[in-house]
């Protein structure tokens, strides 16, 4: 199988991995979801939507065919909605060859059954491609990226050989990639600190100064990594990029979607009104309520991601949720 690679998905962040695989010299076909869209992609040479100041270098192809797209691919990056990655797998199955290697990009949840995104690749794939399938994850704001600006990220698989592949294929002097086999935590840590992001915006909105940020942003990650250790992770790897690393770039950047999200529940604005009004998913959303299955499920508590649900979907004040929090029983640290 030659070198190559193929991006499902014309997000923000699936542009951006072809752009850096091309960049690198590794052809790369991005598949879209309809000819049209191809079309259209093909004719303005850049992702218009996503990010407009952006031009496609040489050797990033555009199609909306899955035979074409796959192919020559050693490498198929999934990056879309975490409510969408199951029907894109179902998609590409028949035309994934023998030894390609799977690699999520996507940091969500899939509801109602709160599967990690891997897991939802083997429901769908057979058994043969299961040990090739890896995870990214880290704090990688996609537009500091296309400018140039340096960032690391951290590709998760159980196998090694899979996650090394993928490293090379993308990692470059402004690009750093680590690699891990804690898939379960990494994908969680991705996954989980967007609902952090979310009440961290929320702070922001109600401009509840630095002290407040810093203090939810280090309960937020103990909550998540309690979580992460009840389903098995490596605590280590929730102090590492794809916890505390993407934790700190998610809750603190204005390019934060689940960040934005907060801030505009702050400002007395409808989960659905702000919605409707953005272009990105927020994956906090889901993530919240899919952390709710799994936190029921595991016994384990989790007060920020029940207040993140009660002011996303019951109409909770964000005045009452930081009055809730701030009023819990005292206890000790650890």
């Amino acid at each position: 199988m030659d070198n190559q690679a193929a991006i499902i998905g014309t997000t923000t962040w699936g542009t951006t991995l072809g752009i850096l695989l091309a960049q690198n010299n590794v052809p790369v076909t991005m598949l879209t979801r309809t000819q049209t869209e191809a079309q259209t992609l093909v004719s303005d040479g850049r992702n218009t939507r996503f990010l407009p100041n952006v031009p496609f270098p040489k050797g990033l192809n555009i199609t909306s065919r899955p035979a074409e797209a796959l192919k020559n691919s050693e490498l198929v990056i999934l990056a879309v909605p975490s409510d969408r990655l199951r029907e894109n797998v179902q998609q590409i199955k028949p035309h994934l060859k023998r030894g390609v290697i799977t690699l999520s990009a996507t940091k969500g949840l899939e509801l109602p059954t709160a599967r990690r995104m891997s897991q939802v690749i083997h429901d769908e794939l057979p058994d043969s491609l299961h040990s090739s399938v890896c995870v990214l994850s880290g704090p990688n704001l996609a537009k500091e990226i296309m400018a140039g600006k340096p960032a690391s990220t951290v590709i998760a698989s159980q196998n090694p050989e899979a996650a090394e592949r993928s490293r090379t294929m993308l990692m470059s002097t402004n690009f750093r990639v680590y690699t891990s086999e804690d898939v379960l935590g990494v994908e969680l840590s991705g996954a989980l600190k967007n609902i952090v992001a979310l009440g961290a915006g929320i702070g922001d909105g109600m401009n509840a100064g630095e002290n407040a940020k810093s203090a939810f942003i280090t309960r937020g990650l103990a909550e998540i990594t309690r979580l992460g250790i009840a389903a098995g992770a490596n605590p280590l790897t929730f102090a590492g990029l794809a916890g505390l690393g993407d934790l700190v770039a998610t809750c603190s950047s204005r390019l934060s979607r689940n960040r934005y999200v907060g801030e505009q529940l702050a400002n007395g604005r409808s989960w659905t009104e702000i919605s409707d009004s953005m272009d990105n998913v927020a994956e906090g959303v889901n993530a919240t309520q899919a952390a709710l299955v799994l936190a029921k499920e595991l016994g384990v508590e989790m007060p920020i991601a029940e207040m993140a649900s009660r002011v996303l979907f019951d109409g909770l004040s964000s005045q009452k949720a930081l009055t809730e929090l701030m009023s819990r029983p005292a206890r000790s640290e650890w």
